[in-house]
Order: C-alpha cells, then structure tokens, then sequence
C-alpha cells in the first residue's frame, strides 16, 4: 500500500506562530511556474509575486507601468506551482488608490482568478482604511512601508528611509496602525537597521526584511538579484548567491558557436 506524503501550506496562521516561535520567514519574488516550483521544493515559505516584474520581466524603468492583468497572468502560473509556499499577489500602482471598493475588488481578484493566499500593498497610514476592508473581506494583507518603490517619484529617489527622527517615529506609528487594521505582516525597505529591530519588537506581526537588517522576523529578495539574472543594476542589500546571467551568455555562446561549425545536433539528438 502506498503512502502519501501531505504537504502542509504555509498560512497566516503559520507566519504568526514562527513569529512566536523565533523561526524566521523566508521570502522570494517569483512569476513563472517552473522558478515558483524550484522555490517550493527547496523549502521556501512565501512567493511574492512582485510589482517587480515590470521591471525583471518585462524591462520597464519602475513598477509603475505594470497593470492588474500582468499580475493576474503572473500570478496564475506561480499558483500552479506552489504545493507549500504561501502566495502573496503585489497589487499594482493603481489597483488599490482610487476607492476602497476597487481596491477590494482588485485584492479579491488575486485570490479568485489567480488563486494567490494574500496580497500586498504599500503605504503606511494612507492605506489602513484599504486594509481593513480588504482584511474584512477575509484576504490576508502584507503591509509595505519604508521605500515605496510606487511612491518613488514622491519620495525622490530610491532612499532609505526613516534616518531622521521624525521620519523614524512615523515609520514605527505607520507599522502600528496597519497591525491595528488587520495586515499579518509587514515589509520594510531599505530602513535602517536599529529602527526596524524597534518596529519588529513593537509588533506581534511578522516583519520582513529588504535592506531592513538581520533583526526582521523574516527576509526577502527579488529573485533576479540573488541568482545574479539582473545586471541593470545591485541594491546594497542584495546578496547574490549564483551568476546564472554569465551562465546563460556563456552556454548561448557555446550553442551559437556548435550551431555555425555544425557540431549541434549530433547523431545523439537525431532520430
């Protein structure tokens, strides 16, 4: 008789109690199955579907000019992949700012046709009226505070954030209010290291790290950046544990090369 091995999901339920426990989150951007299923079998616990493909993917100059029906598209395919990981679909600039009911509407999308097990999106206090409802509506929310990278023409540039006093205590009041409105999470970016060790000890919600220091509950990276596949530019925060770009340039190469001398195929690839 066989046996069947079952597959626990990460849940929100799961992220709290690794917050209790002192386990640390791991987190990844992916937006194609066959990455998203790489990721699930090593062992990650959380997918985030980014606005970050408009740039990775599709080769825009910032997040903005990503739409609801890129995300949908992206996010349907990680979903297919992820038998653990828990899916978190970006909403895109524009999805949630206009009202509250677009922004459900959009939020409810992700989990409906896209089959994602939350959402993010940024904003500290500006949204905590969007993510109550949101909650309301049983989605899960990850909040988004510190860089902003919809917010970046307002904020002028990519900085980091809360290196003044008064900018700090907003982010920290900023990290309250959306725990108070319902996110069981919450992303920091690019914030100096001792405030968002004081943002993570003031929550009961998971922080995760980008650029935010070893002290968040939990971290998360672009994937093109860790594997070394996006060369326009590095962050700082980014650790790059591959080079795949080189890799890539260097089998085409080979393969152009076998190609033009008639190498490839050989009698082995032939029927």
């Amino acid at each position: 008789m066989s046996t069947q091995i079952r597959i626990t999901r990460v849940t929100t339920a799961t992220v709290r109690e690794m917050k209790r426990k002192g386990e640390r989150v791991s987190m990844l951007t992916a937006y194609d199955y066959p990455t998203a299923a790489a990721m699930d079998e090593a062992g990650i616990d959380i997918i985030l579907v980014g606005d970050s493909l408009g740039m990775v993917v599709l080769g825009y100059d910032s997040t903005l000019p990503v739409t609801m029906e890129d995300m949908i598209h992206h996010t349907k395919a990680v979903s297919r992949a992820a038998k653990r990981a828990m899916v978190i679909g970006d909403m895109p600039f524009m999805s949630y700012q206009a009202s509250v009911e677009e922004a459900v509407r959009n939020a409810g999308r992700f989990m409906q046709e896209a089959g994602a097990h939350g959402v993010k999106l940024e904003g500290g206090r500006e949204v905590a009226d969007v993510t109550r409802r949101i909650v309301q509506a049983g989605i899960p929310v990850m909040a988004h505070i510190g860089l902003t990278p919809q917010s970046v023409h307002q904020l002028g540039g990519y900085r980091v954030q809360g290196k003044d006093h008064p900018s700090a205590t907003r982010l920290l009041d900023d990290a309250k209010i959306l725990e108070e409105a319902g996110a069981f999470s919450v992303v920091l970016e690019c914030v100096p290291a001792a405030l968002a060790e004081k943002i993570t000890a003031s929550l009961s919600i998971s922080t995760i790290g980008i650029g935010g220091g070893i002290h968040c509950d939990g971290q998360v990276l672009v994937v093109h950046d860790m594997l070394g596949l996006f060369e326009r530019f590095t962050p700082k925060f980014v650790k790059k544990y591959a080079s795949l770009n080189v890799q890539i340039k260097e089998a085409v190469a080979q393969y152009v090369d076998e190609v033009k001398k008639g190498a490839f195929p050989g009698p082995e690839h032939s029927f």
